[in-house]
């Protein structure tokens, strides 16, 4: 991909757009499929490289991987091989994190490398590791490595994460499926890529409630069985979409989306002076000439989400008034503001 764009501006753009699968939600998806040794299909998989690194993993691991069509994958094979796993991809990607928990409930003994991701701020996996321990693994950190042992089978108790960190939830919940007993998470992450791991879960034969709340009760399953599922359309990619619209002054009907997962996103819009129409699975933007400043605050879901604070930034130059943006979330989500401050933004950071 070319590291130089060229843009035009002033360009009212229209027509329709169709959103594809969510990829937070498709790494978690992927990584339950270690979870059985049956056969299971992932359908509307979006095709960037975070997941095709983590396909790539997976059978190394020793899935065996088909495509069935452009966007569907079959997945199955059962002997996991550990010592095969790739550390340079999973050094690449953020979303190799939760390999983590589905590979402890299956293997008594692995190493693994230091997840990667974006640069965004510091993403320790502190909550992670002490929540696998509370289930009775032993974890040891030797350079860029974590070794994850456990004697017995992973036993299920309380368990209250420190914050609602949505990977960290994922994990635990994957690693809960297959433990002794039952497991509560309280302070469990409800994004709709978690509602949408439950959902598969539950598909395989899972003992999960509180699906969407922040309290989830796991008993834990001796086998899971295999599934097909259809990964939820990405309320990231419509958010960028709807705001595209908006900015350009055009009109954009995005296609393919759940409406409830972005309520608050879709409702500060509309506060900002954003032209919406809507259906079950589709949102229309018309862009508006007289947009209001607004007070945007990024907070874990269903709060506005931190993933989509720097597209609403530029939008807002454009408002008449002073609006106020905090990320409390990531502490350097806002870098990029130097470089809108290059091309005439009036924008001060006071934090």
């Amino acid at each position: 991909m070319s590291e130089r764009f060229i843009i035009n501006g002033k360009k009212e753009l229209k027509g329709e757009i169709q959103v594809r699968g969510a990829k937070n939600a498709a790494g978690a998806l992927l990584a339950a499929t270690l979870l059985t040794d049956k056969e299971c299909i992932l359908d509307n998989l979006p095709k960037v490289s975070d997941i095709l690194n983590l396909l790539d993993i997976l059978k190394k691991l020793g899935k065996e991987i088909e495509w069935l069509e452009e966007r569907k994958v079959r997945i199955r094979g059962g002997d996991i091989a550990p010592a095969k796993l790739d550390f340079e991809k999973i050094s690449k990607s953020r979303v190799s994190v939760l390999l983590m928990g589905a590979l402890l409930p299956r293997i008594k003994e692995f190493k693994f490398s230091r997840p990667g991701g974006d640069r965004i701020g510091l993403r320790p996996i502190t909550t992670h590791l002490q929540a696998f321990k509370e289930l009775g693994a032993e974890i040891s950190e030797e350079g860029d490595f974590y070794y994850f042992r456990f004697k017995e089978k992973l036993r299920g108790k309380e368990i209250i994460l420190p914050e609602f960190s949505v990977t960290a939830t994922e994990n635990l919940i994957m690693a809960s499926t297959l433990a002794t007993g039952e497991t509560i998470i309280k302070g469990a992450a409800s994004e709709p890529q978690v509602q949408d791991l439950v959902k598969m879960l539950l598909e395989m034969g899972a003992e999960i409630e509180g699906i969407g709340t922040h309290t989830l009760k796991i008993k834990g399953v001796k086998i899971l069985e295999g599934t097909e599922h259809k990964i939820i359309p990405d309320p990231l990619e419509a958010g960028t979409f709807i705001i595209v619209g908006a900015a350009t002054g055009g009109k954009i009907r995005v296609r393919n989306i759940i409406p409830e997962h972005l309520d608050l996103f879709l409702a500060k819009l509309q506060e900002i002076g954003v032209e919406l129409k809507g259906d079950e699975n589709s949102i229309e933007v018309s862009g508006s000439l007289n947009l209001k400043p607004a007070r945007v605050q990024a907070l874990p879901y269903p709060g506005f989400p931190t993933d989509l604070l720097p597209l609403i930034i530029p939008l807002l130059t454009q408002a008449e008034g002073k609006s106020l943006i905090h990320d409390p979330l990531y502490e350097n989500r806002l870098n990029f503001v130097h470089q809108l401050r290059k091309m005439g933004a009036d924008i001060e950071i006071v934090d």
